[in-house]
């Protein structure tokens, strides 16, 4: 294949879905939890369509469901290509202005529309290997949204190439565009039998040329703590505050267990919110592991550590309960080696070196995996993401782009 000739349009594309407000709300039961992820939805199925993919549609839950048909007569697994649409709730996303500084030359990046906003080098070393690239920023007044409509914008180009130029062989490929990934429902109301698909790639990863093969296993605690409620004036060897009880069990979480000390396959307890007064109080965690024993074993400290505490007050109890969010990807992965190896062959044929990593995180690929469709993560060139300082590369974009063509066809060479 040679990509000199082709005029890439993902750069064009991610800044057109970059300035659309997509952000999901971990506070609304509907899917999608914002309407407004569907305005982007709407546009990609439109764009679809104008590509000559005809079946391209949205549900009434905001998924987006398209198909590229096969042009070969070797029997091939039916491919997914997925990525989400909606962004962090973390960090506004509402009126984001994207940057293009072309020709990056190694500088600190200050955004124009907060100049406290820098993007250093010295804290996003991979800049380094960035000298003569064109960096997207925003104005640094919102997020850039590069995680997941760099992926959206990288699917979408991939699917351009793929049908302008059908002298590239490939099998059926499905194209799945979900909402509400960022609050961990992005494969909630995905119908994995309607898509019928035999395995998946997300494009949901970071550096250029990484291949993710595995994820954290996650659970969601919610802790519920009940006190005893006596007027303050007449308190005295009465009260059992539930506000002091709950912050006595979060303060005795080992800090060599906390996001903020650990790294790499280092496992967690992360307190995410606490609400309540006096009487009663309730505490959400999640927690974090590469192996499911050392998650359950994580979970039971937490719990041990309320019953110690909650032993010291003869008038109140406490409630523990545990939701299976994820589980690590690699389990199903594993059973398929193919998916991997196909993946870094591609990348290699872009001429970058593949690195394969772990997620310290979960994609819409984690759950896929476990309900039939074994689903790796590939990178899109997301950095600094959920915040103001979040930027991406066009080039690697653009090599994201080649990366999915390629693979299709190696699929197809290899049937």
């Amino acid at each position: 294949m040679n990509f000199s000739n082709y005029n890439f349009t993902v750069s064009e594309r991610f800044i057109r879905y970059a300035k659309i407000d997509t952000q999901s709300d971990p506070l609304s039961p509907t899917c999608p939890s914002t309407e407004k992820q569907k305005n982007l939805s709407r546009i990609l199925v439109e764009e679809l369509l104008a590509m000559g993919i005809k079946d391209a549609h949205m549900d009434e839950h905001g998924y987006v469901y398209a198909t590229i048909e096969s042009n070969t007569d070797k029997k091939i697994p039916v491919l997914c290509f997925c990525s989400h649409v909606d962004t962090a709730p973390d960090c506004t996303g509402t009126n984001v202005k994207p940057i293009v500084h072309k020709n990056y030359q190694g500088n600190d990046i200050v955004l124009p529309g907060d100049t406290s906003q820098v993007i250093k080098v010295s804290e996003h070393p991979d800049l380094k290997g960035m000298i003569g690239h064109d960096i997207i920023t925003t104005d640094g007044t919102t997020l850039l949204g590069s995680d997941d409509k760099s992926g959206v914008a990288e699917i979408m180009d991939a699917a351009h190439y793929l049908m302008t130029h059908p002298e590239v062989k490939h099998g059926k490929i499905r194209i799945l565009f979900t909402p509400d990934e960022e609050i961990g429902r992005g494969a909630d109301k995905a119908d994995i039998k309607k898509l019928g698909a035999d395995f998946g790639y997300t494009l949901d990863g970071g550096k250029a040329g990484t291949l993710e093969n595995e994820t954290f296993s996650a659970d969601m605690v919610t802790m519920k703590i009940k006190g005893f409620s006596t007027h303050p004036g007449y308190a005295k060897d009465k009260m059992q505050h539930a506000i002091k009880i709950a912050s006595q069990i979060i303060s005795k979480i080992p800090q060599d267990k906390t996001p903020e000390t650990t790294e790499k396959k280092q496992p967690f307890i992360h307190p995410t919110s606490i609400s309540g007064g006096l009487e009663e109080v309730e505490m959400k965690f999640i927690i974090r592991a590469f192996d499911t024993p050392t998650l359950l074993k994580l979970e039971e400290e937490l719990r041990q550590i309320a019953v110690e505490v909650i032993s010291k007050y003869d008038k109140s109890s406490y409630e523990f309960n545990v939701v299976n969010q994820y589980r690590n990807m690699r389990e199903v992965l594993e059973k398929t080696p193919e998916i991997i190896n196909y993946a870094l062959e591609a990348i290699k044929r872009t001429g970058i070196t593949p690195e394969l990593d772990s997620i310290r995180g979960g994609t819409d690929g984690s759950r896929f995996s476990f309900m039939g469709l074994p689903t790796a993560n590939l990178y899109a060139g997301e950095h600094g993401i959920h915040s103001k300082q979040e930027w991406v590369s066009v080039q690697d974009m653009q090599k994201a782009v080649e990366t999915i063509v390629y693979l299709v066809n190696i699929w197809e060479e290899n049937a």
